[in-house]
């Protein structure tokens, strides 16, 4: 029957190929599922492996975490924005820190001039750490802090501030990304050379565990490889390579799989493309939960599932008519639901202007509640499952997957693959080919090659150049009241640690409850590991 229709209705000249380069088929049937075996392919929602997700009732029992990502200009006014998102029903926080704090920059540094404040908040030392989080209860509330090369630093003040409190490490949660080898494939926001990086990683696989133990002290994280020009394959390919080469690392410092595997989670980009992304979700699961059980021997469930924060694109939102946005924002949250996340972070449509205004925040915010309760999708665990084309696009991507770890096994890992260049060209590639697709409009994107209109004003967050002031002003205050001994010493104690090749974090610890900077801190390290040089690839 279909044939003769299709004949009769021949398809239109457009590129139907997914973000992947993946050429779907016009109609799927049970012939493209001859070898799919839904008992080991397939299988129940929270059990092996994990295809279906990673709890057996998934949105039914509890609905994912609604964690916008937020932080500009100083701690008081990113507080200010946190408390008024708890109030608006966002039911946990992400923090984004600016580019100084990523960096390891104390505010006043000579090299943070101009950027105090504007991409995220400024975090320089206890104090602000303190401000940050004033009225908010850290055991009740989880909290996910954006920082990569300063993570065990940063983490610690987010610890001592607890303390101080007289808070129960025990129930304090949240995540920490820390994922310091997507930094040299993608967002390049890395200080020390790869191989002492990860060893501060593992640190915290190893001291996490056994101090605070409801907190994942990694989010590996796709994000931003997507956002570098990765396809989705690729996101997924990197990504779990980097998760599996933290996994060996830690297995090579004697650590129990069992003990750090269940703390590890993940965080992927969800682009436009619906169905390939919600099959890559799917992928993600599977070869996760595959290889932590036959390749590295895990025992735990927990250590076989892989859970996960999801954001929508920013690469896919234009400045050109920003209100489209809020529809793909939608759209991607609705894929990022259908995939299965654990916690979703919604753009403002705002994204390619400025930071989020808090009118902006909070129609994203609002895109996830009515995904929540008035589509109905949260209330059947895994509605598409053994969907003709999701289950062989999730056949397809899985394979394509394997194909790049496979490579990057054989050519020495991903360390190896960083300094051979090999992440940087097969994404600069990818990134190429797309835009090419878009300059020739073999894809439309509404309102930048298609569909064209004048340009729409819309408000956009400014931040006041007063914030530097503050900050220096904060800054000064902390070195004069410290207590010197303490301060001295704790530096002491990390540089001993970070040279004899202690575990780093007791000594970070130290260094936040004695109001070390976090410049005088990440100096410390590089005096002792020195600083990367990235080898540009042509």
């Amino acid at each position: 029957m279909y044939a003769p229709a299709a004949a009769t209705f021949p398809q239109r000249r457009y590129n139907f190929s997914t973000l992947s380069n993946i050429e779907p088929e016009p109609l799927y049937t049970a012939d493209d599922l001859k070898d799919w075996e839904p008992d080991t392919d397939l299988g129940y929602p929270g059990e092996f492996p994990y295809t279906r997700g990673v709890q057996a009732s998934m949105y039914r029992g509890r609905l994912w975490t609604m964690r916008m990502f937020a932080g500009f200009g100083s701690a008081e006014q990113t507080n200010e924005r946190f408390h008024a998102l708890l109030k608006a029903g966002q039911t946990g926080l992400s923090t984004a820190f600016d580019l100084p704090t990523l960096m390891g920059y104390d505010a006043d540094h000579p090299f943070s001039a101009g950027e105090v404040g504007k991409c995220g908040v400024a975090v320089s030392s206890l104090a602000d750490m303190e401000l940050l989080f004033a009225g908010i209860d850290p055991e009740r509330v989880t909290t996910s802090m954006t920082i990569n090369s300063p993570a065990n630093a940063i983490w610690a003040m987010y610890i001592a501030n607890a303390q101080k409190q007289g808070k129960d490490l025990n129930k304090l949660g949240g995540t920490l990304q820390n994922d310091i080898l997507k930094e040299f494939i993608a967002q390049k926001e890395f200080i020390y050379p790869p191989a002492p990086s990860v060893q501060l990683v593992i640190d915290t696989f190893e001291w996490g565990p056994r101090n605070v133990p409801k907190w994942n002290f990694i989010s590996v994280s796709g994000y931003h490889i997507r956002e570098a020009g990765a396809t989705a394959v690729q996101e997924l390919a990197f990504t779990l390579a980097d998760g599996f080469h933290y996994v060996e690392k830690a297995l090579e410092r004697g650590l129990d799989i069992d003990e750090f595997a269940p703390r590890i989670s993940f965080f992927w980009d969800v682009h436009n493309d619906f169905f390939e992304e919600i099959a890559k979700f799917r992928a993600a699961r599977r070869i996760w939960a595959r290889q932590m059980r036959d390749r590295y021997g895990a025992k735990n469930p927990k250590s076989l599932m892989l859970r996960t924060h999801a954001q929508t694109a920013g690469v896919s939102l234009p400045a050109q008519q920003p209100l489209n946005n809020i529809a793909r924002v939608a759209i991607q949250g609705l894929a990022a639901v259908l995939g299965g996340t654990q916690s979703l972070h919604t753009d403002a449509y705002d994204e390619a202007l400025a930071l989020p205004t808090e009118a902006a925040a909070t129609i994203a915010l609002r895109t996830q509640q009515i995904i929540a309760y008035e589509t109905g999708v949260a209330g059947v665990v895994d509605p598409l499952a053994g969907s003709y084309y999701v289950e062989s696009l999730t056949n397809q991507i899985e394979a394509a997957a394997l194909g790049y770890i496979e490579q990057i096994r054989a050519m020495g890992g991903v360390e190896a693959g960083i300094e051979s260049g090999f992440f940087q060209a097969e994404m600069a590639e990818a990134a190429f080919r797309y835009q090419r697709e878009v300059e020739r409009k073999e894809r439309i994107i509404v309102g930048v090659n298609d569909y064209v209109q004048e340009a729409v004003q819309v408000p956009i967050q400014l931040i006041d150049p007063a914030v530097e002031q503050v900050q220096f002003g904060r800054l000064a205050q902390v070195r004069r009241e410290r207590d010197p001994e303490r301060h001295r010493e704790a530096l002491s104690l990390l540089h001993t640690a970070a040279v004899t090749g202690q575990n780093t974090m007791p000594a970070f610890l130290a260094c936040a409850h004695a109001y070390a900077t976090l410049g005088e801190t990440m100096d410390v390290l590089r005096k002792v590991f020195g600083e990367y040089v990235e080898t540009a690839v042509m």
